[in-house]
């Protein structure tokens, strides 16, 4: 593993911005890889403004939104960090990352691989005895949301700021998490079909800290956030506050017209390896560009990390990373993310030279995350996104939070 930094890009532009995240749940075949490599042309800055203001028109607060394109970084900001100071969102805010949280999980138990700790497709419970009820999930399964493992957060959040308020200030365990996935029949046999489960992150955490004798908070830190010097980005479960600057979280209630509820503080105890990072935009560029780039694991395990299951018809899942191929032929990597108050979009192109991040700070409004999917376009197919306004094609619509749970 490698400590070099990739080097941050020190020329800006201003560029309004975008943000995030649309998340998934869908089952799907195994699908051979694709290369995406249609050469990138310049971001269309435009293109996101118009995505960004679209987005605020349909309920997010505040926006931010960094791209780093070699030497070039491009920052923009539209609305509020507070609703109640008024203070505007900066790109220097930090705000949580929901599941972009899986791809440092993931990035943790492949360097284990590299260190001979771990092998990808034994079983589980060779590492974690009587764990799981099937000794056929293997690591692999898990990292791919193929195990078949309920995701307990369909009944958590079922209700959305009820599910919400009833484990902002708890503090749950590994286990208690999986006994919850364990009450409900398993989705799939092993290995047989995608299916999104918060469940399977939870059981990624397990290993880590089982095959480190460390926490994962000590694991993160030393592994990826010390080596890259990701200065804003943190895990602090089970603290409830956000440190330094930040943005704060607007959920939005499933009744229609309900006043926006001001999820900031919380414990995320609830998703914890699959999804309590804290970072900004500038660090997570850094982080997904070193990961393409092979800073953060051997080539081999790289490799592992991009062996694809076909999500739909744009999106493919590998462990812990999404691949999404755009309309120009490009394929971009990373994660989206969803957490009570944030989305996030998180991802790079295949040689790590551009990276968008960008956030909105409100959630459990699918109208915003179909939205945001067109900033990638705009980002790197350098054209504007031919639908701004609801458009559910080619969107993984829930990710973090009750992915089974349907909502408009």
């Amino acid at each position: 593993m490698s400590s070099q930094m990739l080097r941050r890009a020190t020329v800006s532009g201003t560029v309004l911005l975008s943000l995030l995240a649309v998340p998934a749940h869908a089952t799907a075949d195994s699908a051979p890889a694709t290369t995406g490599t249609a050469a990138l042309t310049k971001p269309d800055l435009e293109g996101v403004r118009a995505v960004l203001r679209t987005a605020r028109q349909q309920g997010a607060p505040g926006a931010l939104a960094r791209i780093d394109d070699r030497d070039t970084v491009y920052r923009a900001v539209t609305g509020v960090a507070d609703r109640k100071t008024g203070r505007t969102i900066s790109t220097l805010d930090r705000f949580r990352i929901g599941s972009v949280t899986k791809t440092f999980s993931a990035v943790v138990l492949l360097q284990l691989v590299d260190e001979k700790k771990l092998r990808l497709d034994t079983s589980v419970n060779h590492y974690l005895p009587g764990l799981l009820p099937d000794d056929g999930i293997t690591v692999r399964h898990v990292l791919s949301h193929r195990s078949g493992l309920y995701d307990y957060t369909n009944d958590m959040f079922a209700r959305t700021v009820p599910g919400f308020e009833a484990v902002r200030t708890k503090v749950f365990t590994y286990r208690e998490l999986v006994k919850r996935s364990l009450r409900h029949a398993r989705t799939n046999r092993p290995g047989a079909a995608y299916s999104y489960s918060n469940t399977n992150f939870v059981v990624a955490g397990m290993l880590i800290e089982k095959l480190t004798g460390r926490s994962v908070q000590t694991a993160y830190q030393d592994r990826i956030f010390e080596p890259l010097k990701l200065r804003d980005t943190f895990y602090v479960h089970p603290d409830t506050k956000l440190p330094g600057r930040h943005a704060r979280g607007y959920l939005t209630p499933d009744t229609p017209g309900a006043a926006l509820v001001d999820a900031t503080r919380q414990t995320t105890s609830w998703a914890q390896s699959a999804g309590s990072i804290i970072s900004t935009a500038g660090d997570l560029n850094t982080f997904l560009s070193a990961l393409l780039r092979g800073k953060l694991t051997s080539a081999a395990s790289l490799d592992q990390m991009q062996r694809w299951w076909k999500v739909n018809s744009n999106t493919s899942y590998g462990l812990g990373l999404r691949r999404r191929t755009l309309s120009c032929g490009v394929s971009v990597y990373g994660h989206t993310g969803a957490v009570q108050g944030y989305y996030t979009y998180a991802f790079t192109s295949k040689d790590g030279k551009r990276s968008l991040s960008a956030a909105v700070n409100t959630s459990n409004n699918g109208t915003v995350l179909n939205t945001m999917f067109g900033t990638l376009e705009s980002a790197f197919c350098g054209k504007r996104a031919k639908t701004l306004r609801g458009s559910t094609a080619g969107v993984e619509r829930y990710e973090d939070i009750a992915p089974g749970v349907a909502r408009d």
